[in-house]
């Protein structure tokens, strides 16, 4: 693992312990000289992120659409800044650039991206592990969602397992680590017949 790809919020958020441990989550990664993909925006717990890690000697790629930084959102003192059409191409490059994926606190756009990397995942396009670091019970919700279609026989129980959920950055580190895939078949309904 070289990169990691941290999805989470353009915002800080009410909960003052979303930046606290975004910085340390940041400090972590350039600690472990692991580089940080991330949005490219200079605002919110991105910035945080970034900041902690370009201050610990970190690498920092942002990949950011271009609506985006024309708006000014991009941080100016990134390793590298990719600026591209638009946010489906903003995803996958960042899947590309990077070998271990996590979601930190975050809204829409935060969700999206991680729901889509872990569909690519369940899918098999890519074998890289999946982080939800759930800062203060943030995604207790979505996760009580994620085991709802578990129960209700839509998601398959190992491809819940896909989701390395910690509330320690070190722990969850360890976790993508030590992380190997099983790919199992999404399609629920043909393994019965």
């Amino acid at each position: 693992m070289k990169r990691v790809c941290v999805f989470c919020g353009s915002s800080s958020g009410s909960d003052p312990a979303f930046a606290t441990v975004t910085r340390e989550f940041g400090r972590l990664l350039a600690r472990e000289g692991l580089g940080l993909v991330y949005g490219g925006a200079r605002v919110g717990l991105m910035g945080a992120v970034a900041d902690a890690v370009l201050a610990g000697g970190g690498e920092v790629i942002g990949v950011l659409p271009r609506a985006l930084q024309e708006r000014e959102l991009a941080h100016p003192g990134l390793s590298q800044l990719h600026v591209v059409g638009s946010m489906h191409e903003r995803k996958q490059l960042m899947a590309d650039l990077a070998d271990a994926f996590v979601a930190l606190p975050g809204g829409f756009g935060t969700l999206d991206e991680f729901c889509e990397i872990l569909t690519w995942a369940q899918l098999g396009i890519h074998t890289k592990p999946c982080g939800l670091f759930n800062v203060n019970g943030y995604y207790d919700g979505f996760l009580a969602q994620v085991d709802a279609a578990v129960q209700g026989g839509l998601t398959r129980p190992e491809h819940r397992d896909l989701i390395l959920v910690a509330t320690d950055p070190a722990d969850l580190l360890t976790r993508m680590r030590g992380y190997r895939s099983v790919l199992t078949p999404k399609w629920i309904d043909s393994l019965a017949r």
